[in-house]
């Protein structure tokens, strides 16, 4: 039995939830697994690694889990992570950890006095390569950072190839779609890799003609908190659905060289002052589920021993903050300062 934890909650049926299911009774077949679901549980659900299905959060309470994976769409996370918490469940909730920042700072709350586990589902923080690029900028391998350049995108209905990408969440601002909360790696990463956000500066639309609710673009100018320089660090954000060449990548240009992310091919490159081309120094482009699998073993380490999270609640509510930023910034077409404006946490 892993660190005591005999029943996990799986919250939500859609592909994240799946994968879930699959990696638990594969790792940790021991422990028995309740799924919670909106849809009643009827005869088609008939996945054998599942030990119960319920409909109703007091259901849930009544399986009495241990932790919870909260992958639903991410407008019911906090109705669904708050009466957990309440119950002393350990949470680890899909990003994006909510739609807006309201209620989180409650949420937050309730896990500190309740002394219960909340991480925020950033998987891309166990990406070897990704690894890689924030220890090879700490150990100032292209010298002071100048500037940032990141962007990601992929032609919407070939996301899930087995799905209407029109009834996905992507699709749906009422589940939380749309390119900012979507594709909010690259968000977190950034926050990750070069500290909190001072400013925004945004401009997002619906550019196609994908049959969708929300935004599938966004360009996004970021001014980073001071740091030890004598300028302030500013970083490009271009996020799209619409693109047909997946791409997922981040350039940093500094004083002595540059350095590039590939998160499709799982590698970074440099290109020294007085080089001639871009040299590879690390490559590992690893299965589709090793970073969910690195992810929970993590959270379950971090119950077991205490420890605090990687990507916590409060990172994850950051996010969300400079999110609400953007939106603000893309509506009034100005500068907006998340602190100012949404009261990040200190």
């Amino acid at each position: 039995m892993v660190c005591g934890l005999s029943r996990i909650l799986i919250v939500g049926m859609g592909s994240i939830g799946k994968r879930y299911i699959g990696i638990i009774s594969e790792l940790y077949p021991e422990i028995s697994i309740a799924l919670l679901r909106h849809q009643k549980c009827s005869d088609q659900f008939n996945m054998t690694e599942v030990d119960c299905c319920v409909s109703s959060i007091d259901d849930a309470l009544e399986f009495k889990p241990h932790a919870a994976i909260i992958a639903n769409p991410a407008s019911h996370h906090l109705d669904t992570a708050i009466p957990l918490a309440n119950a002393g469940v350990h949470l680890l909730i899909e990003k994006p950890i909510s739609i807006t920042s309201e209620g989180l700072d409650k949420l937050i709350n309730i896990c500190s006095d309740n002394d219960v586990t909340l991480m925020t589902g950033y998987n891309l923080r166990f990406l070897p390569s990704l690894q890689a690029f924030r220890r090879y900028l700490n150990e100032k391998k292209v010298g002071k950072v100048l500037s940032v350049r990141a962007e990601v995108g992929q032609y919407l209905p070939n996301w899930r190839v087995d799905s209407d990408y029109r009834n996905t969440v992507s699709a749906q601002k009422i589940l939380g779609g749309g390119v900012l909360l979507e594709l909010s790696h690259e968000i977190d990463y950034l926050l990750w890799l070069f500290g909190r956000v001072d400013w925004v500066n945004a401009h997002i639309s619906k550019q196609s003609n994908l049959e969708i609710d929300v935004e599938d673009t966004a360009y996004i100018m970021f001014g980073f908190e001071e740091n030890d320089s004598d300028y302030q660090l500013t970083a490009s954000l271009n996020m799209d659905f619409i693109r047909h060449d997946t791409t997922r990548n981040c350039t940093v240009i500094g004083e002595e060289g540059s350095l590039r992310w590939d998160g499709i091919n799982g590698s970074v490159e440099i290109f020294k002052i007085n080089g001639s081309e871009w040299e590879s120094i690390f490559s590992d482009k690893p299965g589709k589920n090793y970073t969910y699998k690195k992810e929970l073993k993590h959270f379950f380490k971090c119950i077991e021993q205490r420890e605090q999270a990687l990507i916590t609640g409060e990172e994850g509510m950051l996010s969300i903050n400079v999110i609400d930023a953007i939106r603000l910034s893309s509506q009034y077409s100005k500068l907006v300062y998340p602190k100012q404006f949404i009261g990040s946490p200190q």
